[in-house]
């Protein structure tokens, strides 16, 4: 037996001592597939297709009193799964609100701290971040009467891959009125330092966000006690809420009283919420950030899924997420760095520093290799031009599963398995 092949013992050894084994039950895993794509789109629960299953038959049973009789009363159900939410990331019950999608949320965010005055006229990000989030914040300062070109500062990279929090901090100037950064950048999976960046730009008097959507569910934070002003994260990805499932935000309560940038409905006191007054009053809460009606369909699944959250703690889920790249990196370093596979590890090493996936980059045949795993039922994405993403989930996936990744990744290079593929990406990567 080979020295590769004997990793497999020692996979199947921290699979034994894994105190999250037993939490795959809880999930509809496809039978024969190993699922490394959580970062992308987490798995179902069985308890939250039951949820959706519960809400449909509360529809049908109590058509529009739902919304006071349904388990948790629709009406509040935002509220609700906002103080579920809340431990995950470190923040007080009322800072947290379901609502929204990623993109919306920012815009509501943004445009209510963004307001150009005198020098303060600029937003601060980086070139890494994802597109919808720059697409959203050239849209608010064209909203603010102001010039993309001139106001959007972008940081930029060293190496294509990763940034440094003394890049982002030398650009925080009198210039700045709003920073936003990803809390885990989405393609490299490095892990900002968000404790750092959110005090630095609390002293140079800049409000600071972040993009929790590829942390939430994975990484503790501690959003409250490092003073972030506000964040937002989608439910889809490592907290299993399905498919297009609503999005949170974080407002810390030290800006309830300022005014929402976007109101709507939803966001009025609830107590006087059906008075339908035409002057609006905002709850003094994250939920005053609210706009339109939520989509209490999507949400059914995030009550079981944050639940199981809460059950195996975001403690243990960090430590087993680690333990689980940890392996990976080392089956990678050992055996498939040199000729002929050439795969290298873009993510950062250090834990302080790595999210929840790492970026496995291929000079030439990524995509390839993404297409070359699919075929064997093991599921990655690609992020061009280079990257594969694998996202070995603590709550489901397990080390054996991680041997079996690296295997494939090995056989498809031997056997040249990438070449039965078209080097043109389809549409969904």
């Amino acid at each position: 037996m080979g020295k590769f092949e004997e990793m497999r013992a020692k996979a199947e050894e921290l699979d034994r001592l894994d105190p999250l084994r037993d939490f795959k039950k809880h999930f509809e895993v496809p039978k024969g597939r190993i699922y490394m794509d959580g970062n992308s789109l987490g798995l179902p629960a069985k308890e939250s297709i039951q949820g959706v299953l519960r809400v449909l038959e509360e529809w049908k049973t109590f058509n529009i009193d739902g919304w006071l009789k349904g388990s948790p009363p629709w009406f509040t159900m935002p509220e609700e799964l906002g103080r579920k939410m809340a431990p995950l990331v470190g923040a007080q019950p009322e800072e947290v609100v379901m609502t929204g999608s990623t993109t919306s949320n920012l815009h509501s965010l943004v445009s209510t701290f963004y307001q150009p005055e005198g020098k303060r006229r600029k937003i601060l990000a980086d070139e890494l971040n994802f597109p919808s989030d720059l697409y959203a914040l050239a849209s608010q300062i064209r909203l603010k009467g102001q010039d993309p070109s001139e106001d959007l500062i972008l940081a930029k990279s060293r190496d294509g891959n990763t940034l440094d929090e003394d890049d982002l901090i030398a650009l925080m100037d009198e210039t700045v009125s709003v920073a936003l950064f990803p809390s885990v950048l989405y393609r490299s999976g490095q892990l900002l330092d968000m404790e750092r960046l959110t005090k630095a730009a609390h002293e140079r008097g800049i409000f600071i966000g972040f993009d929790c959507a590829h942390s939430a569910g994975s990484v503790p934070h501690r959003l409250h006690d490092w003073g972030v002003d506000f964040a937002f994260w989608c439910s889809y990805k490592h907290l299993n809420g399905g498919p297009g499932s609503p999005a949170f935000l974080f407002l810390h309560r030290k800006h309830f009283e300022r005014e929402p940038g976007l109101a709507g409905w939803f966001g009025y006191v609830k107590e006087k919420q059906f008075d339908m007054n035409i002057t609006f009053e905002h709850a003094k809460s994250a939920g005053g950030w609210q706009m339109g009606t939520p989509c209490v369909l999507s949400a059914a699944t995030l009550e079981a899924a944050l639940d199981i959250q809460q059950e195996a703690t975001i403690e243990q889920i960090r430590g087993k997420s680690l333990k689980l790249t940890d392996f990976l990196i080392e089956l990678v370093d050992t055996f498939l760095s040199d000729e002929p596979y050439c795969y290298s590890i873009a993510t950062p090493r250090d834990h302080n520093r790595r999210g929840g996936h790492l970026a496995i980059e291929h000079p030439k045949e990524a995509w390839r290799i993404c297409c070359a795993l699919k075929a064997r039922n093991i599921i990655p994405d690609f992020r061009p031009p280079r990257i594969i993403r694998i996202a070995p989930v603590a709550l489901y996936n397990t080390f054996t599963e991680v041997w079996e990744v690296a295997k494939a990744l090995k056989e498809i290079i031997d056997l040249r398995e990438f070449e039965h593929f078209h080097k043109e990406r389809s549409m969904v990567s």
